[in-house]
């Protein structure tokens, strides 16, 4: 099976099953030296593990992290590093109904039409669970973000029709520890309170919801990106469209530009009272010709409803013959709240990447 790596320079490449022994992941190209700070990686991890509130899956997973090459006296040594997420509560047996059948919005056809083989067992590689190989790879190129000077913060802005009002980042920190305080991870209060009791009401009627989540780049320098096909948002959208139940993406204006003139959309510019060079408005989110310029780099990401739902769907079996699949086992009724340091980690793998790539270049 191809596809289980991602990126040029900083490269991962994961392995492992949703119901298997563990899931990890083999960085490769990280430079030697960088400062190894494993309890960060151990947080990112557990912001993103199952069983933190009543809105999401209840499968319990410590998602303990283990470093097991690569790291030396808490520093890279520029060598592969391997990481390794032991699975501890697979329940294999929630599945056994889910054998012959296929169901509604999962991967279990088109795996088992491509393969002729598939893991009915939360769904092997499609599972979101090997989404953690990606969180601790990306908490590492967050870690090499930061000695640039690089923050991404993202939070949830929208679940269903509830739509959180635009917010303005001065601190990174500042932003997440607000974001932190409620469990649906969207950084204003009063629109997360809504969320929550809406994401409940959907969790008790045995159905999903879905949601965006708004991501924005700090201190990103100017010169990041690569013609024609290697644009940052190109390599962005590609990331983040390779999250399980990702839907749409957008950078900038987004759709809402496709609406606007030029005269409204161009994003002047100006020179600061630094001397450096910025745009009056961001419509074009920071990247211009695919390459990044010093404004703060801000997308979005839909997600779609999880597909597994705690009610009875019409379906048909691998011959072909009509049957019907039961809600059974855990239920996720959001998996937005737990994507947001999944999404902070793609962007971080891409802006690892693409600055490995540009670092002997002209980035003033």
């Amino acid at each position: 099976m191809a596809g289980n790596s991602f990126g040029q320079l900083f490269r991962i490449t994961t392995f492992g099953e949703s119901h298997g022994e563990a899931i990890g992941v083999i960085i490769d190209g990280c430079p030697a030296g960088l400062q190894v700070d494993l309890d960060y990686i151990q947080g990112e991890l557990d912001k993103r593990k199952p069983g933190q509130s009543k809105i999401t899956t209840q499968r319990k997973e410590s998602d303990t992290v283990r470093i097991l090459s690569g790291v030396f006296e808490d520093k890279t040594t520029g060598t592969p590093i391997a990481m390794l997420i032991p699975n501890e509560d697979q329940r294999s047996k929630d599945y056994s109904h889910n054998v012959d059948v296929f169901r509604p919005s999962h991967a279990d056809y088109t795996y088992e039409a491509k393969y002729g083989i598939r893991d009915h067992r939360g769904g092997g590689r499609s599972s979101a669970r090997e989404t953690a190989a990606r969180v601790a790879a990306g908490a590492l190129a967050k870690l090499l973000l930061k000695t640039l000077g690089i923050e991404i913060v993202a939070h949830v802005s929208s679940v269903g029709k509830i739509n959180a009002p635009n917010v303005f980042i001065n601190d990174p920190i500042e932003f997440i520890a607000e974001r932190e305080k409620n469990i649906v991870r969207c950084a204003d209060p009063a629109t997360a309170e809504e969320m929550i009791e809406f994401i409940d009401s959907v969790r008790k009627d045995g159905d999903t919801v879905g949601g965006k989540i708004s991501c924005y780049v700090k201190n990103c320098p100017v010169g990041l990106g690569d013609p024609v096909f290697d644009k940052l948002h190109a390599d962005l959208g590609k990331a983040m469209l390779s999250i399980n139940a990702v839907h749409g993406f957008e950078f900038g204006s987004g759709f809402e530009g496709s609406e606007m003139r030029g005269s409204e959309h161009n994003d002047i510019f100006v020179k600061s009272h630094l001397g450096d060079i910025q745009t009056i408005t961001n419509f074009s989110g920071g990247i211009q010709g695919g390459i990044s310029n010093g404004m703060p780099i801000e997308f979005k990401v839909a997600f779609k409803p999880v597909a597994t739902i705690m009610k009875n769907q019409a379906t048909i079996d691998s011959q072909g013959n009509a049957a019907e699949i039961s809600g059974k086992g855990r239920h996720d009724p959001c998996v937005v709240p737990r994507a947001v340091p999944i999404v902070e980690a793609m962007a971080a793998l891409v802006l690892a990447d693409h600055w490995l790539r540009n670092r002997n270049a002209r980035l003033s």
